[in-house]
């Protein structure tokens, strides 16, 4: 087990992340409009490219989990790198919506081998049991990629256009993101395909099976709340009667609140299990969403709320599987577990539209707090059948790294 040089591993995984997701799921938030403007394509399918590349993205991730649990995380992170820079060249030069449809399709195959779930697989290969610290590290990394990325898409959106934009993109997945993979995350030593063990297969027994199903719906739910809020953010802040301009002004709290309950969670030193990182995380969001609803006159109280909670939703997501089953099946599991929330996340923002379109965005937010609700009841259910089924909470042992190469 590579034990050595944490700090370079997980500031070279935390670029790789932020560029990643920029040039990724951030990318036509930005550049969207423009390219329905110069194009004419019509905003509806130029998103609807995006859905199509995340639905690619959850039917990789499994994939993608079960090599990084066989091959290590640094052979499938160059690939995704490959793939995300392949397709934003695709869609530079697409001539019409059918290619750049595709190119969405491939810088999909990327983000399900690139993204978080690939980034937490490949820190589980490699450190094992004693991965949550480095896991936890690399998400405030991970923090700042809608802060730093949509400044930078615009600004090279006003310099070099969409299409220039793209093309800048994907040189940095060949000229950062790339070197900083083959230099800095270490090979891990290839496991079997098959053994006799449980240790590269999915198998679950009959305790473990009903914590996974119930953990497999929160992180569902959670993407489904998560994807809607921070799609259409802005059109529900703007329905309470608020100008763009503050509503932009009161999303950017999102961001950092993000980061200072991570901040907290590393200054704690993972003193706790991870089970209450992730309740105490959807308990926030919740109540964020549902003050959210219930229309509170504070909204920037209530963003702080609901970004600390998702903030946290993150480290929990990464950290819990690893603690409930182990370091072998992690990647494996990680990779069963992306698939359906993507796919969620892909179709969600489409059908809050409609529901805002039809309905309103007072139903959203109800539908938005109901979704809360659910999460909250599912995590007790956790609890429950964690209890119930006897699962053996694998205690990760937390010991201070030696200076120079802590996670």
């Amino acid at each position: 087990m590579i034990v050595q040089g944490r700090w370079p591993v997980i500031s070279a995984l935390g670029i790789v992340q932020i560029l990643a997701w920029g040039c990724s799921y951030y990318l036509l938030t930005v550049l969207g409009p423009s390219i329905a403007a110069e194009t004419g394509w019509g905003l509806p399918w130029i998103f609807g490219s995006l859905t199509a590349g995340m639905l690619a993205a959850g039917a990789v991730a499994p994939l993608a989990g079960r090599t990084i649990g066989r091959l290590g995380g640094r052979p499938v992170l160059t690939v995704s790198a490959l793939l995300l820079a392949a397709g934003l060249v695709t869609l530079s030069l697409a001539p019409n919506l059918p290619v750049f449809g595709l190119g969405w399709l491939v810088i999909g195959v990327g983000m399900g081998s690139g993204l978080y779930d690939a980034a937490f697989a490949t820190l589980g290969r490699l450190y094992g049991a004693d991965a949550r610290p480095a896991i936890t590290a690399l998400t405030l990394w991970g923090g700042f990629s809608s802060t730093l990325c949509w400044p930078l898409s615009a600004f090279l959106l006003a310099h070099l256009g969409w299409r220039g934009t793209c093309l800048t993109y994907a040189a940095l997945q060949l000229g950062v993101c790339l070197p900083l993979i083959l230099g800095a995350i270490p090979r891990a030593a290839p496991r079997p395909v098959a053994t006799g063990g449980r240790s590269d297969t999915l198998s679950l027994d009959a305790s473990e099976r009903p914590v996974f199903l119930v953990l497999a719906a929160i992180v569902t739910c959670t993407g489904i709340a998560t994807s809607i809020f921070s799609v259409h953010l802005l059109t529900l802040l703007q329905d309470r009667g608020l100008s763009l301009a503050a509503a932009v002004s009161l999303g950017t709290l999102v961001g950092p609140s993000q980061v200072g309950a991570r901040l907290l969670e590393v200054a704690n030193r993972s003193r706790h299990h991870p089970i209450w990182t992730l309740t105490v995380a959807v308990v926030l969001m919740a109540i964020g969403l549902g003050l959210l609803w219930s229309g509170l006159p504070a909204p920037g109280l209530v963003l702080v709320i609901y970004g600390a909670g998702n903030g946290l939703y993150s480290i929990g997501r990464g950290t819990l599987p690893l603690a409930l089953f182990g370091p072998d099946r992690y990647a494996a599991l990680l990779g069963r577990l992306a698939k359906p929330s993507l796919a969620a996340q892909a179709l969600a923002p489409s059908a809050a539209a409609y529901l805002i379109a039809h309905a309103g965005a007072d139903a959203t937010l109800m539908a938005l707090a109901i979704l809360g609700m659910i999460d909250v009841a599912l995590v007790a259910a956790l609890w429950r059948v964690r209890r119930r089924g006897g699962v053996t909470v694998r205690a990760i042992e937390e010991k201070p790294l030696p200076q120079g190469g802590r996670g």
